[in-house]
């Protein structure tokens, strides 16, 4: 039997290139604005920074950005993509997020993008953030978000299970809101977003096995209506997800 990292290892390394390739994960107004939030701060630590988006949107305007994941080939497209946009003060470095090798208050900021949601302890990866993260620093999470009720919920975490077998859960805000708080973080800012998931792709880019995927198309055409409404599920099945951003001091 493998660990959950390893797990995590085994889904993304070698799907790097769709990650970094994907306009789901290369696009979004939340790159510029954490961008933005982030300018001039010294040192940034993106967790979990699959193909590397966000510490490219980040990198120009700050002093250094350390870019961690479990997966070596994830780090690996980060390097040559870094690498080729001249972003020289990109490091990268393969953590977990629950054990972070960096000393106490070494960063002046940390962010994270779509990542949390593979974290196995929450918890333990916001007090390592919070280890890390200099008193007054700023933190910035980035993640699909999970509809209070609990119908919703389980056909959300039933899909992204499905398709992904290293998904962890999506946390509500109010679960996000308690977690932060438990680890000495208040939200400062929130905002969230409706993103729509284009069915074929979603599953190839995670390489989703074949009775998986029909497993997936049936569950989205025969979900109740309540939830097909709330997902906005097409005839193709695709549909919509919510994704947010907090941010946090």
């Amino acid at each position: 039997m493998i660990s959950h990292d390893q797990h995590v290892d085994r889904q993304f390394g070698p799907v790097a290139a769709a990650y970094l390739s994907s306009p789901v994960h290369a696009q979004g107004a939340d790159l510029a604005k954490t961008a933005a939030l982030l300018r001039g701060a010294g040192r940034v630590l993106d967790v979990g920074c699959g193909a590397g988006h966000l510490s490219f949107a980040v990198a120009p305007g700050v002093g250094q950005v350390v870019a961690s994941d479990l997966s070596p080939g994830m780090l690996d497209a980060v390097r040559d993509e870094a690498q080729r946009r001249g972003l020289a003060n990109l490091t990268t470095q393969q953590a977990s997020a629950e054990a972070l090798p960096f000393a106490d208050a070494s960063f002046d900021a940390v962010c994270t993008r779509y990542s949390a949601h593979h974290w196995a302890d929450l918890a333990a990866g916001l007090a390592e953030i919070r280890r890390v993260l200099k008193p007054g620093g700023r933190l910035v999470v980035i993640d699909i978000v999970s509809p209070d009720d609990p119908l919703l919920d389980s056909h959300l975490q039933t899909l992204e299970l499905l398709r992904d077998a290293s998904h962890v859960r999506d946390h509500s805000i109010a679960q996000w809101d308690a977690h932060l708080d438990q680890a000495g973080f208040s939200i400062a800012y929130q905002e969230a977003w409706p993103l729509p998931m284009q069915f074929d792709s979603w599953v190839a880019r995670m390489r989703t096995p074949a009775d998986r995927v029909a497993v997936l198309r049936g569950l989205l055409k025969q979900a109740p209506a309540e939830v097909r409404r709330h997902f906005n599920v097409q005839a193709d099945d695709s549909f919509d997800i919510e994704a947010a951003m907090l941010v946090c001091a």
